[in-house]
């Protein structure tokens, strides 16, 4: 079933979240910037304590993500004073997960070293990662807030609340790194400072529209505040796998790329420049992602599996267009795409001798990203997520031992294990799409089970 009523509902609440994971993906772009205009090694700290932050907390972020979908669900069976109760129990997690990312921070602090770290890397990578977890309530607390947004489907204050507070992050960074208007130097300590600075203003911006009389009276707000077990079980129950899901995929993901850097400085810098053009494709599908969930969940709860129907092959539709574009484009530009990142007066030809043939790989997956994307919307937002999880989990460890198999007890060349990796992205799409059309995301009973608190 297609309906272009659909298709433009989809694109107007999508278009936002586009809008805003491309801020936060311009703000990483600009602290690394800046950060490069010190030295390389604080450059590779940041990406090194940066991904061992989103490690430590991306279970907790994908648990509160899940409050999209209830909060959807909610609003679908037009029981609006249940969705702000989704944010009070959100916060309750979010408070709750402290301890652990304490002991976390405490227990991990020195893992750069025992890692083989360089000892001046990992003095900043560490630095940068306790930063971080220090404002780690605050990224949570913003999540939440994001998704109940998204879940009722103002995704354009999701955009105006994050892209003003990259438009504070920005400046605020090259002030801390640097030591401007009268400031002390912080450096890399700055970089992690001003992106915590301005998680908190933007969750005073949530909250400005949160507590708006006109949104507030609507939804009940301020009856909200009181512990409600139902919401919190169907966190537990289904935000719970959701939040595995996550950790375990980005967990794998990220050995995998430390695995691929054992081939060498050529294999790693062409690896690095073709997952940066693959932003180009992954941060809008994230966007698709995030709406076809909300809107799933919506006409979950409201009984209308008609027009959720409608959404995915909306979703599908947009997330193939687009990606079926730039697969295009990366086949027939992949050398001057590759150029881009060319160092002048360096010698080129070993990265583009090994970027060739990735950029190809490349385009063959960011088609299989946009059906995971959109498939894998759908299922969190009909509360499909047990499924998902085990799923999941098993091709993503299925793809690590395949590479250690390959890299370390093969030691085969490195498009070997590109294309393998090709190849588990594609299999992952297969799979989830066999789930959404086989239909059992949609049985009355499971669905009954979904909804019950």
């Amino acid at each position: 079933m297609f309906s272009f009523a659909t298709l433009r509902e989809l694109f107007r609440l999508a278009l936002p979240m586009v809008v805003s994971q491309g801020a936060f993906a311009l703000m990483m772009f600009a602290d690394r910037f800046f950060l490069s205009r010190i030295d390389a090694t604080h450059v590779a700290a940041s990406l090194g304590g940066g991904v061992s932050f989103f490690l430590t907390v991306c279970f907790f972020n994908g648990i509160l993500s899940y409050g999209n979908a209830i909060v959807a669900q909610y609003y679908g069976q037009r029981r609006l004073e249940r969705c702000p109760r989704v944010v009070t129990q959100g916060a309750l997690i979010a408070l709750g997960s402290q301890p652990l990312i304490l002991l976390a921070a405490f227990l991990l602090g020195d893992m750069f070293l025992w890692m083989g770290h360089e000892p001046a890397l990992a003095a900043l990578e560490r630095t940068y990662f306790l930063t971080l977890l220090g404002g780690a309530f605050l990224f949570l607390l913003k999540n939440t807030l994001a998704s109940y947004f998204s879940g009722i489907g103002r995704t354009r204050v999701v955009m105006i609340c994050d892209v003003i507070g990259v438009c504070l992050n920005v400046p605020l960074s090259y002030v801390l790194i640097f030591g401007k208007l009268g400031l002390p130097a912080l450096g890399i300590a700055g970089a992690a400072l001003g992106t915590v600075i301005a998680a908190a203003f933007t969750i005073g911006l949530y909250a400005l529209f949160y507590f708006n009389a006109v949104h507030a009276g609507q939804f009940r707000v301020r009856e909200s505040f009181q512990l409600d077990r139902g919401i919190l079980r169907r966190f537990l129950r289904l935000g719970f796998p959701s939040g595995l899901e996550v950790f375990i995929g980005v967990g794998t993901f990220n050995l995998f790329l430390l695995l691929y850097q054992a081939y060498g400085v050529a294999e790693g810098a062409a690896m690095a420049i073709v997952f940066n053009w693959d932003m180009l494709s992954f941060v809008p599908l994230m966007g698709l992602n995030i709406s076809v969930m909300s809107l799933i969940g919506r006409y979950v709860g409201a009984g209308d599996l008609s027009r959720a129907t409608q959404v995915i092959s909306a979703g599908l539709l947009i997330g193939l267009g687009y990606s079926g574009v730039l697969a295009l484009c990366f086949l027939l530009f992949r050398v001057p795409l590759l150029e881009v990142f060319a160092t002048p007066g360096a010698d080129f030809a070993p990265i583009l001798a090994v970027g060739q043939p990735m950029m190809v790989g490349m385009a063959c997956y960011v088609m299989a990203d946009a059906v995971i994307l959109v498939c894998g919307g759908t299922l969190r937002g009909a509360g499909d997520t047990r499924w998902m999880m085990g799923t999941s989990i098993a091709v993503h460890v299925a793809m690590l031992l395949m590479q250690l198999w390959l890299i370390l007890g093969l030691a085969v060349g490195p498009l070997v294990s590109w294309w393998a990796f090709v190849a588990t992205l594609i299999a992952n799409a297969v799979l989830y799409g066999w789930r959404v059309l086989g239909g059992y995301w949609r049985h009355p009973d499971r669905l009954a089970r979904v909804l019950a608190d």
